[in-house]
């Protein structure tokens, strides 16, 4: 992780880059609190061995703060050694509060800044503190995002649609309400090597799991998924009214198990006819 001083910019302009990174970590990892008489205080806990975030963190603040550390027990594991900043300053609290980061619970809340700010930072600080990246069981790359904010997963859905050209939809699970957004392969590719860019503030192992899905090779005789098929009232009229699978897949331009599923869901009520 390299050392960032930007100078001449005010505080939190999210137009620079580590401004916008910070902002994003903060919304997913950090927390405002308040008392009485305007007291209250930002923190940020997070595993000891990412103490150096927190210290590019402080450094990035004109405002007195504190790096502490400490070690409990957790459901996790029976000792957790974590790093906790801690900033106390109104002004920096009122700042980041007017930015769009609540006091208190915010998991559902949250949004991206409605000021302009660097969007492939700022995501890249909300996947630092709430997603993943690396590779799958099977050693294929992944990128991914956990979350309960609806605004954040459409905008990173959209981000990574103009980046990579692969759409996702955006779901809460039904067990806990929580969105689980995941890009593999080729995509993934893209979106960390988009994110993840030479000299970006980032967590070093984050930046560590981008590089290595960067020397990615797509295995020998495996081959990508084809593109989503955004189906149409006449493409499911051609599907319906064909003779058959072959005839429909024919015209369609589309192989026949696809032809065949679609033409599945429409009579099984499962699919509502497009157009």
């Amino acid at each position: 992780m390299a050392e960032h001083e930007p100078s001449g910019h005010q505080f939190m302009d999210l137009t620079v880059p580590e401004y916008a990174y910070m902002f994003g970590f903060l919304q997913a990892d950090g927390h405002l609190s308040q008392q009485s008489r305007q007291r209250g205080r930002l923190t940020v806990e997070i595993s000891a061995r990412d103490i150096d975030l927190l210290r590019t963190f402080q450094e990035l603040t004109p405002y007195n703060s504190s790096i502490t550390e400490r070690t409990r027990s957790t459901n996790f594991a029976e000792t957790a050694h974590s790093a906790v900043w801690s900033v106390y300053s109104l002004e920096a609290r009122t700042k980041l509060n007017e930015l769009g980061l609540p006091y208190g619970r915010k998991s559902k809340a949250i949004r991206p800044p409605s000021v302009e700010f660097s969007d492939r930072d700022y995501l890249r600080g909300v996947i630092d503190a709430d997603g993943s990246l690396g590779n799958t069981g099977q050693g294929y790359p992944f990128v991914s995002l956990t979350s309960a904010s609806t605004a954040i997963v459409l905008y990173l859905c959209s981000f990574a649609e103009a980046v990579t050209g692969v759409e996702r939809t955006a779901k809460r699970n039904q067990r806990d309400g929580i969105y689980n957004i995941m890009y593999v392969t080729e995509a993934a590719q893209i979106l960390s090597r988009n994110l993840y860019y030479p000299g970006c503030l980032s967590l070093s192992r984050k930046y560590a799991a981008a590089e290595s899905i960067a020397s990615w090779v797509r295995p020998t005789g495996s081959k990508p998924r084809p593109p989503r098929i955004c189906w149409t009232g006449e493409m499911d009229r051609i599907v319906l009214d064909a003779p058959t699978i072959a005839d429909a897949a024919a015209a369609l331009g589309y192989s026949k198990s696809a032809c065949q599923v679609r033409r599945w869901k429409l009579l099984h009520g499962l699919a509502a006819l497009s157009g």
